[in-house]
C-alpha cells in the first residue's frame, strides 16, 4: 500500500511542503494532524475576506454558461435568482475560486465538490434497500477537506435565512453539521478500511438519528415518495399518459427532441456506454431496445447541460428503463489542484470513479460514454430516488438534518483517505465549531450580496431571465415584477 500524503498550504493555498505517514500508524497519522494547527489554527478556518481577483458574480455566470445549450439561458439565471440558495447551487465555480484562496490544512481526500445541504438524497441500493447519501458528483476531485465541509456549513446558513430561521438557529444547525463531521471521522478512522468500505446509513438507521419529530415525519414521506420514483411509474409522465413504452413527449423548453444526426451519435454513445458495464450489467442493459431519447433540463447549476433521457424496452411494454446521459466537463476543484494538467481524459468516468469512492453502495448502471465532443456519464433516470423537502424545513428540522448531512459527507470522507489525520486535526474542542460558524454566517452574507448583483444584472436588462418551471430547491423569493 503506497502511503498516504500530506500537503502543507499557506493561506493562499499554494502546497509548500508535504510529508508521508505509514498507512498502518494510526497514532502518527494523529500526531501530524494534531501538528497542522501550528501552521493551520482551527481559529483561521473561520476567516473570510474576498480575493483581490475574485470575480464579479455576473461576469462569471455569463462566463460559465458558454458551451452550454444557449436556449437555456434565461432559464438557468431564473432558477439562480430565485433566491441566495439558488444562486449558492448554481454558482460551484465561484465557491470553489473562494475556498482554494483560504487557510487549509493541506489534508487531501476525495471530495465531491459540491457538497451543499441539497446534494444528498434518497436512492435505491443494488439490493433493493433504500439509502442515502451524498447523491451529486459532477464537481468530484481530489481535494482538501476543508473545501468541501466548508460548501455544506455556508450551504446551510444560506438555506436557514431564505426559510426565516433566526441567525441563533443558523448557528447551532451548523454546529450540529460540523460536531457530526468531526465525531463521524474520528470513530471511522479506528475502524478497518474494509469495514469502513461498507459502512453505510439506510432508512432504519436513518429514523434512529433523528430525534426532531418533524423532520422524522418528513423523511418518512419524503422516502414514501421515493420509492414511487420507478421506471415504470415515470413512463406516463414522461409519455404523455402512455403505459405502454412508445416515445416521450415533448414538453418545451424542459423536454425536447434531437434531430436526426444527434440522435444517430447518441445512438452510438448508448452502444459504446456498455462497455464500461460489468459483464453481468452489460449483458442486462443490453437486453433492452432503445424506443425514444430526448432532453430534459434538471437541476440548478446544471441547467443548459446536456442532459438526455432515453427510453428502453425489454421483452415486454411494461418492462422500462430509463438511462440519463449527463454531459461531464472539467471538476470545478481541478485547477485549484493541479493547474492545468487534467487527471482524467475522460470526465464522465471521473464522476463514475469518484462517485463510487465517496457512496459505500452506488448505482450498478453507472457508465460513462462520447457522444461527438461531449462527454457523459450515464446512470439510472429513475432509481428511487428523492429528498427532503429544503424549502419547508423549520429551524428545529434544519438543526437536526445538519447533522445528518456532516455524517454523511465523513463516511464519503473517511472511505477514501486521511481520516485519522483530519480527526487528529479537529480534536474535540470547540474553536473548530466556532470557526465554521463565523465562515459559514459570513459566506451567507457573501451570498446575498452576490445574489444582489445577480438581481441588479437582471433588472437592468444584463442577464436575461426565464420563470423557473420546477420546483428546485427552497420557495422563490424574488420575482423581476416583484421589485
Amino acid at each position: 500500500m503506497v502511503p498516504h500524503t500530506v500537503q502543507g498550504h499557506d493561506k493562499g493555498g499554494d502546497a509548500f511542503s508535504s510529508f508521508r505517514i505509514p498507512a498502518s500508524n494510526r497514532s502518527e497519522r494523529v500526531k501530524q494532524g494534531k501538528a497542522l494547527r501550528q501552521g493551520t489554527p482551527h481559529a483561521s478556518l473561520g476567516d473570510w475576506t474576498p480575493t483581490s481577483d475574485r470575480p464579479n458574480i455576473v461576469d462569471l455566470v455569463e462566463q460559465t454558461h458558454q458551451g452550454r445549450l444557449e436556449w437555456l439561458f434565461a432559464l438557468r439565471i431564473g432558477r439562480i435568482a430565485a433566491s441566495p440558495f439558488g444562486l449558492l447551487r448554481g454558482s460551484a465555480h465561484m465557491m470553489a475560486h473562494d475556498v482554494a484562496h483560504l487557510p487549509a490544512t493541506g489534508i487531501h481526500t476525495t471530495a465531491c465538490g459540491d457538497a451543499h445541504i441539497g446534494n444528498i438524497g434518497f436512492y435505491r441500493s443494488p439490493e433493493g434497500n433504500q439509502v442515502i447519501d451524498l447523491n451529486d458528483f459532477d464537481e468530484a476531485h481530489t481535494g482538501a477537506w476543508e473545501w468541501d465541509l466548508r460548501r455544506l456549513t455556508a450551504s446551510i446558513w444560506v438555506l436557514g435565512r431564505v426559510n426565516g430561521a433566526s441567525e441563533d438557529s443558523c448557528a447551532d444547525a451548523v454546529q450540529n453539521c460540523v460536531v457530526s463531521y468531526r465525531d463521524e471521522v474520528s470513530f471511522l478512522s479506528k475502524q478497518p478500511l474494509l469495514w469502513r468500505a461498507f459502512n453505510h446509513l439506510d432508512l432504519d438507521q436513518l429514523h434512529e438519528t433523528t430525534t426532531e419529530k418533524e423532520l422524522r415525519n418528513e423523511i418518512q414521506r419524503a422516502a414514501k415518495a421515493a420509492r414511487k420514483r420507478t421506471d415504470d411509474r415515470m413512463l406516463p409522465k414522461l409519455a404523455g399518459g402512455a403505459t405502454s413504452a412508445s416515445e416521450i413527449v415533448d414538453s418545451p423548453p424542459l423536454v425536447t427532441h434531437p434531430d436526426g444526426p444527434l440522435r444517430e451519435l447518441l445512438e452510438q454513445a448508448l452502444d459504446d456506454y456498455l462497455a464500461t458495464l460489468t459483464p453481468q450489467w452489460r449483458r442486462i442493459v443490453g437486453g433492452y431496445t432503445l424506443v425514444d431519447i430526448a432532453h430534459k433540463v434538471v437541476g440548478v447549476g446544471s441547467v443548459g447541460m446536456r442532459s438526455w433521457v432515453a427510453l428502453l424496452v425489454g421483452s415486454r411494454e411494461d418492462d422500462v428503463l430509463f438511462l440519463q446521459l449527463k454531459q461531464a466537463q472539467r471538476s470545478v476543484l481541478a485547477p485549484y489542484v493541479h493547474g492545468e494538467r487534467a487527471w482524467h481524459k475522460h470526465q464522465g468516468q471521473r464522476v463514475v470513479e469518484y462517485q463510487q469512492q465517496l457512496q459505500t453502495v452506488s448505482d450498478p448502471l453507472l457508465g460513462w460514454t462520447t457522444a461527438g465532443e461531449h462527454q457523459y456519464y450515464v446512470r439510472q433516470y429513475r432509481n428511487m430516488k428523492g429528498g427532503v423537502p429544503l424549502e419547508s424545513m423549520s429551524p428545529s428540522s434544519l438543526v437536526d438534518y445538519a447533522g445528518i448531512t456532516g455524517h454523511l459527507l465523513a463516511k464519503g470522507h473517511a472511505r477514501t483517505s486521511g481520516a485519522s489525520v483530519i480527526s487528529g486535526y479537529l480534536g474535540k474542542k470547540p474553536p473548530v465549531t466556532e470557526a465554521f460558524q463565523r465562515w459559514a454566517k459570513a459566506y451567507a452574507d457573501q451570498t446575498e450580496k452576490d445574489h444582489a448583483e445577480v438581481v441588479a444584472a437582471v433588472k437592468s436588462g444584463r442577464l436575461p431571465w426565464e420563470e423557473p418551471l420546477t420546483k428546485t430547491g427552497p420557495r422563490p423569493i424574488w420575482r423581476p415584477d416583484e421589485g
